[in-house]
């Protein structure tokens, strides 16, 4: 997969609008091939909570119901009011008659002794009675975030181990055969957006429907007639959500394609910048730049012009819907058919009515994305896991390291032949050089006998017995490895020499350091033995992080060595140096060595050729040479490659 196709199916890592991951409205959600199945084994995961999702879902119908009810509540202070201003009115117009028809002075002060008040007591009592409802709600609110947080958190606690405990038992197929990043977005980012929805889609879901459905119903209660006009623009709406939308969409897609390929453009401009710039390139990477960059501004724009449509066309639809109500409910009061505390209730309740649909719309996107996203969390869980060690498994308490294959078969793809009959005997001590084309099977003799690979056919044996009759972890403590690629970790020089051998002592260590020639270029660092790596061990030279490793293989004393091109990262004069010293430390053990550059395994006791997974020589360095075989032709062409150079 090239780097911008990996760009365009590069999950991107979006907040939802109302804080929690998922995609906007307009943008499509990420679909799940099995959501029927993935949602039930989801399920099962939560099933363990439940008792704490039945109280969640009291607390949210509590919290919900409550602030419903609080504009009924306070449309009934409002009726008061509304009833005191127009008593006052009435009384107002009395008095104003009484006097312009000159009635007794006694008969308006008595009128005037009978002036209506405003019953302020009633509207404190409803004050307070709405205080403490949403106060009450509040808690029930804040309870049920409290809840839903531990809920969602001890969810995916649970799922995070159980995937790191498959990971610990899946074969080393499974990493070679997917990148690291795809899987760390698996365990990181998936499990992130599964913990965010269980702990805000959830409880906003179900306030969302009791809130719709509370509505609904108490809007029905002050006037089905105003309940009738106000439900005339959702149909519209709808149509109008579900028109642009499936416009927008397209849009996106296209968008995020066009962004995949304008990310992988600059990465690789910036990874092969020497490159570009060497074989003069500059005119054509900015050309193809502003190629890419031109689309994605004419897709982006139009995608973000219709999603950030929806919005002003819904608030013009419910507006008119708005008027049409209000127009309604004053002809009703004017008929006193309803208060007046009524119609302000139930515009209120219009206001909030819409707002729960658009919630669940997005809601249900977000779901599609986390049923996605827990499909791949569970792809990993159902993965085959690596063959079970045997129960009465075999231990080698003093290994001598005899190794030997016998009519080993082994193919990465049933279809492609790669090792077909494969039969070496090692004996303990030797050392043994297998060389070989890109491809001729060196490194995959070495995953075998490590069992990071199961062989097919035939048999793999230390000292006699069966490498499957041992247990995972004793077979591979006989075994010290040096890669080209060296892996250091975050932490002291002393720590990762002693990484094979915690209990060693300073002693050992040093001395180790001292045998790999490392010891010189630790004492000139500022905190020697103590000075921290960083996680990418950039504070350090390639050469020395090789001799490192160098350093932990031989502290580690192993009774099988593997070295694969060990010295390609360091100068001449250094690699004469180990080679020395790794003479000394591969003298008694069993020494495997991929080598690429022939010169370094002259000494080798035997040298296996390999091509397209078999061995097709095997000999003495001078004995090969004299044949004039596949080993002399490599060997020569290293050097006269050399020459012309």
């Amino acid at each position: 997969m090239s780097i911008k196709e990996q760009n365009q199916d590069r999950p991107q890592n979006r907040r939802g609008p109302m804080g929690h991951g998922g995609p906007p409205m307009g943008r499509p959600p990420e679909k799940a091939r099995d959501f029927k199945g993935t949602l039930k084994r989801l399920a099962q995961y939560l099933a363990v909570e439940r008792y704490r999702f039945i109280l969640v879902f009291f607390l949210a119908i509590g919290s919900t119901l409550f602030s419903i009810v609080g504009p009924k509540i306070m449309g009934m202070a409002t009726t008061k009011l509304g009833e005191g201003v127009l008593a006052r009115y009435d009384y107002m117009m009395q008095l104003q008659a009484a006097v312009q028809k000159n009635l007794p002075i006694a008969y308006i002060k008595q009128l005037e002794k009978q002036a209506p008040t405003f019953d302020l007591e009633y509207v404190g009592r409803i004050l307070l009675l709405l205080m403490g409802l949403y106060i009450i709600s509040a808690l029930f609110t804040y309870a049920m975030a409290y809840i839903m947080a531990t809920v969602s958190q001890e969810t995916v606690y649970r799922m995070r181990n159980d995937v790191k405990h498959k990971l610990d038992l899946l074969p080393l197929s499974y990493f070679d055969q997917r990148t690291h990043g795809e899987i760390l977005s698996r365990v990181t980012n998936d499990m992130d957006n599964i913990a965010n929805t269980l702990q805000q889609s959830l409880t906003q879901l179900i306030t969302s429907l009791v809130t719709v459905v509370g509505i609904l119903i108490m809007m029905l209660s002050i006037s089905p007639l105003l309940t009738l006009i106000a439900l005339v623009s959702l149909p519209v709406s709808i149509i109008i959500i579900r028109f642009i939308t499936r416009y927008s969409q397209r849009l996106f897609v296209q968008q995020q394609r066009c962004l995949g390929e304008l990310n992988g453009h600059v990465e690789e401009m910036y990874s092969g910048h020497k490159i570009v710039k060497v074989f003069g390139q500059e005119n054509n990477s900015i050309e193809k730049f502003k190629t890419i960059n031109s689309r994605l501004y004419e897709v982006g724009w139009k995608a973000q012009f219709m999603s950030g449509v929806i919005f002003p066309v819904l608030n013009l639809v419910n507006n008119v819907g708005y008027v049409l109500v209000c127009i309604a409910g004053g002809v009703l009061v004017a008929q006193r058919v309803i208060q007046i505390g009524d119609i302000q209730a139930f515009i209120q309740y219009i206001r909030q009515f819409t707002q729960p649909i658009m919630q669940l719309g997005n809601i249900a996107n977000i779901i599609q994305s986390t049923v996605a996203s827990a499909e791949r969390v569970f792809e990993i869980l159902d993965e085959s896991e690596e063959v079970a060690d045997s129960e009465d498994a075999k231990v080698i308490p003093f290994p001598q390291g005899e190794v030997k294959f016998e009519h080993v078969k082994f193919r990465y793809k049933e279809d492609v032949p790669l090792i077909e009959d494969l039969s070496i005997n090692v004996k303990a001590g030797q050392t043994i050089a297998i060389v070989g084309p890109t491809g001729a099977g060196k490194t995959t003799l070495v995953n075998l006998i490590m069992r990071f690979y199961e062989v097919q056919e035939g048999r793999i044996t230390i000292d006699g017995v069966d490498i499957r009759d041992i247990k995972r972890g004793d077979l591979r403590t006989m075994f010290g490895m040096v890669l080209q690629d060296t892996w250091l970790f975050n932490g002291t020089i002393r720590d990762n020499i002693a990484y094979g051998r915690d209990e060693a002592s300073e002693a050992e260590i040093i001395q180790a350091a001292k045998a790999a020639h490392a010891h010189h270029f630790i004492m000139t660092l500022p905190e020697g033995y103590d000075t921290v790596l960083n996680e990418e061990a950039s504070n350090i030279s390639q050469g020395q992080k090789q001799l490192l490793t160098i350093a932990r293989a031989f502290l580690a004393d192993p009774t099988i060595l593997i070295l694969d091109e060990a010295t390609s990262n360091v100068d001449t004069r250094t690699e004469v140096l180990i080679q020395e010293a790794m003479g000394t430390l591969m003298k008694g053990r069993t020494s495997f060595v991929i080598a690429h550059r022939l010169s370094t395994i002259r000494e080798a006791y035997l040298i296996l050729v390999m091509n397209q997974g078999a061995i097709i020589e095997q000999g003495h360095h001078k004995d090969l040479l004299a044949r004039g075989g596949f080993y002399a032709e490599l060997y020569n062409s290293q050097f006269t490659g050399a020459a012309l150079a």
